[in-house]
């Protein structure tokens, strides 16, 4: 296994999610719906859909930044009703078991019987596609839908390109190209991959290119 694959997150520090560090692409509408919330307005239901890597887990812990609640990640049970101040955010909702279904179907009646909270969640797939019970599918459809699109390599190419621009930095097409392939896909990590690449850079008083990236991978690993 190349060196370059065996990088772990602790090592590369990715950046903690916010809304401006996330790369929008085609979810502009998603991310205003969840800026609105941030600020206690808009829709009081939201569930945001997309595959691994999408963006969906960085959108709802970005929220959780933005406005106190509380997050149900994944192997956590979803929060009783009064335990947050008023926003509820429950991801890997095709992960729940029955109990945590109970407890998300009694959650997502006090929401909306209560004006002023509000619940966002996430999962792998469009609610109606959702191996869940009825009840509970039902509900994640009350408010707004949206699939979080994941970037294209194109996109993402562009974006780290940015990135670079704004630390003062000239990435050359070849180091791109050598990144998508050769590190983790998500966003979030090759950021912090390009940033942990400037400081090592910069210590060695070299210019990145394809080579100094190979000797960083290898150094990291």
């Amino acid at each position: 296994m190349e060196p370059s694959r065996q990088l772990t997150l602790d090592l590369i520090r990715p950046l903690t999610p916010s809304f401006d560090n996330f790369v929008v692409g085609r979810n502009a509408e998603a991310l205003a719906a969840l800026r609105a919330l941030a600020r206690a307005q808009g829709e009081p239901f939201v569930y945001l859909w997309g595959e691994a890597g999408s963006g969906r887990s960085h959108l709802l812990a970005a929220l959780a930044s933005a406005r106190p609640g509380l997050l149900a990640a994944e192997g956590e049970p979803v929060p009783a009703f009064g335990d947050a101040t008023g926003l509820y955010l429950v991801d890997d909702v095709e992960r729940r078991d029955d109990a945590d279904q109970q407890r998300l179907f009694v959650l997502m009646n006090e929401v909306r019987a209560h004006p002023g909270a509000a619940l966002v969640a996430a999962g792998n797939a469009p609610p109606t596609q959702l191996a869940l019970r009825d009840d509970v599918r039902t509900r994640l459809a009350w408010g707004l839908v949206y699939q979080v699109h994941a970037l294209s390599d194109d996109e993402k190419g562009r974006a780290l390109e940015a990135h670079a621009r704004s630390r003062g930095l000239a990435l050359p097409a070849d180091v791109i190209a050598y990144l998508l392939n050769h590190m983790p896909r998500d966003m979030r990590t090759l950021v912090a991959v390009l940033d942990a690449l400037d400081g090592y850079a910069l210590a060695a008083g070299r210019a990145i290119t394809v080579p100094l990236v190979r000797e960083w991978a290898r150094a990291a690993a």
